[in-house]
This record gives C-alpha cells, sequence and structure tokens, in this order.
C-alpha cells in the first residue's frame, strides 16, 4: 500500500491508542516533513489531579519521526525510534498540541552521516504547548538510521 499523508492521517487518527488517548492528528505536510497533532482534556483522558496524563503527552511524538524518516528517506534505509526522554514543564490542561518538524537540513544531515552505511542517532527536540502558548512538555526523541546495505 502506498502511503499518502491524508491516507497515514485517517489511520493515526482511528489507531486505538490515540483514539483512547483523545490524540488527533490534524496536518501532515505533503512534504512529509511536518505532522501537527493536538489532544484535547476530556473526562477520560485526564488523571487524578485532571490534568493530562504524560503518558498521553509523550504518545503525541511518539511514532512520528520514524513515519516521517520512513518516507522521506524511502526503502533505502532502516529507521527505528532508539530512545526518548520528557520533561513536564507544567501541567496540562484544555487542549495541547505539538509540532513535528523535520528540516531540510537535519535531513541532508541524516543521508551524509549514514552514505557509507554507518548508522546514525540524530536528536529531535519536540515542545508540547497549551491554548496559551506556554509551554508544558518537552521531549526529546533520538532515532535510529542505518542506509541499508546494497
Amino acid at each position: 500500500m502506498k502511503w499518502t499523508p491524508k491516507r497515514l492521517k485517517y489511520v493515526l487518527n482511528l489507531y486505538p491508542p490515540y483514539l483512547g488517548a483523545g490524540i488527533r492528528v490534524t496536518h501532515i505536510g505533503d512534504d512529509w516533513q511536518e505532522i501537527h497533532v493536538a489532544m484535547k482534556l476530556r473526562w477520560y483522558n485526564r488523571n487524578m489531579v485532571g490534568t493530562h496524563f504524560g503518558g498521553s503527552l509523550y504518545a503525541m511524538a511518539e511514532p512520528h519521526l520514524m513515519l516521517m524518516l520512513l518516507q522521506l528517506l524511502g526503502k533505502d534505509y532502516v529507521v527505528w525510534d532508539k530512545s526518548a526522554a520528557i520533561e513536564f514543564v507544567k501541567p496540562g490542561k484544555g487542549t495541547v498540541r505539538s509540532v513535528v518538524k523535520i528540516t531540510d537540513q537535519e535531513l541532508l544531515a541524516i543521508k551524509a552521516n549514514t552514505i557509507d552505511g554507518s548508522r546514525y542517532l540524530p536528536e529531535f527536540n519536540l515542545e508540547v504547548i497549551d491554548e496559551r502558548e506556554e509551554l508544558v512538555a518537552r521531549i526529546k526523541k533520538t532515532v535510529y538510521v542505518r542506509k541499508k546495505p546494497v
């Protein structure tokens, strides 16, 4: 099956962990370099103190970099999530959102560092912000990328 941004957005919005957490993918760029994700605070996704679960905040970023890189790099590359860390800055209330981006410069660095088949572990820093544009959480993701042997 050939993935298009529209098809992936549709599938991700039906993905059971996203449905259960109330996470919505609101935009995937036609060039695969940007994904927007939002999550409203609902009765079914709040914790005991009435704010967003930390795991749900992290889930907003979880698969996107890997999925984007798979599309951007193609079948000649192995791409896996390697590690992640999240720093909770303030309680998440209301609607929170995140923009996941891969720049042209980051993509060129990945290609340059894997051209000989070496593994490369690029790091990406993401933010989750609230309706007042205030920082709720910082997420640091490391992705494993390697060019497949010919």
